[in-house]
């Protein structure tokens, strides 16, 4: 059986880092009415010359730095983001001319802050079919540049990141790699959380808009009916779970999720605190954070998830 197993993990993050109380002099909020509400204390927002595809690039060097793998093997990049640098070409061809490959295929999916669920998922099933060997799978986002600064309910939610995963296609037998990956979306809920702008609609950029505490009550019920479905289908029952790496959107959406499937606080990787949400970066930047102090190690178990607007969301179960 070929799995797609992940070799390595990488990430960046813009330099500047704009705490609550930072927050508090652009907007009217304060630093407990936002960790009351979302568990945030801190998150980066990207400055001169720092872009979706500049951050994309540093964490793809710095994934496969941990694989120990030449550049030249990748065949494969799928770059996950809502905020391109351009309409189009996608941002994955861009990194792929950043990093000197010449060969292969890039492209970007659009799944907003489910986005890194599905791109994995996409690189799975191509690593699966033959279509590719080696793969860059990267979740890059500057998200600070769509939001709406004087919306306090908003743009104290979001920071800008990236992420990435290396991952080969492998078939020795061994119990590694990605077991399972569920994907769902109902675009009925468009309203609830999108950008009012766009190049066909109103020929702009546009801001970020959200419905919270309908985004929050989809949420909880979606994750994790997802998170069952993967854990049923790779046969794994919730207790064997070594880490639960979701993604950063709300403290208390994950604790609930958690909560339903039985998988204790201890176990939560979160990064939420310090990054906010990054939407289709802040799982592979949980990961990354989790690989590099210790805690996930090879061999172990691990579950992600997200949902984003549309709604999009999924689940992926991989062993490292």
């Amino acid at each position: 059986m070929v799995r797609s197993v992940i070799r390595g993990v990488g990430s960046a993050l813009p330099k500047r880092v704009m705490t609550n109380d930072d927050m508090s002099k652009v907007v009217d909020t304060s630093h407990e009415w936002i960790v009351e509400r979302t568990g945030i204390h801190a998150r980066h927002i990207a400055g001169e010359g720092e872009t979706t595809r500049t951050l994309a690039v540093a964490a793809a060097r710095d994934a496969l730095a941990a694989a120990g793998m030449e550049v030249e093997k990748i065949d494969l990049i799928i770059v996950a983001t809502s905020t391109p640098d351009q309409t189009f070409p996608a941002t994955a061809t861009s990194v792929q001319a950043d990093l000197g490959i010449r060969h292969g295929m890039a492209f970007d999916v659009q799944a907003v802050c489910s986005g890194f669920v599905y791109a994995l998922t996409t690189a799975d099933a191509l690593l699966k079919a033959g279509q590719a060997k080696a793969a860059l799978v990267i979740g890059s986002e500057t998200f600070s540049r769509i939001l709406d600064w004087t919306d306090r309910t908003t743009c104290v939610l979001f920071g800008d990141g990236a992420g990435a995963f290396v991952l080969t296609a492998e078939s020795d037998g061994a119990n590694r790699g990605i077991l399972a990956c569920k994907l769902h979306s109902d675009g009925r809920y468009n309203d609830k959380l999108y950008v009012d702008g766009g190049p066909s609609s109103t020929q702009t950029v546009g801001h970020l808009r959200m419905e919270g505490k309908e985004v929050f009550k989809h949420a909880v019920v979606n994750i994790a009916a997802v998170m069952q479905e993967v854990l049923d289908e790779a046969k794994v029952p919730a207790g064997q779970i070594d880490w639960f790496v979701p993604h950063q959107a709300n403290r208390r959406i994950l604790e609930g999720t958690a909560r339903k499937l039985g998988i204790s606080e201890e176990r939560i990787v979160l990064t939420l605190d310090r990054h906010g949400n990054t939407s289709a970066a802040s799982i592979p930047l949980a990961f990354d954070v989790a690989v590099k102090d210790g805690r996930i190690k090879t061999g172990d178990l691990v579950l992600m998830e997200a949902m984003g607007g549309g709604f999009t969301w999924g689940a992926v179960l991989a062993r490292l």
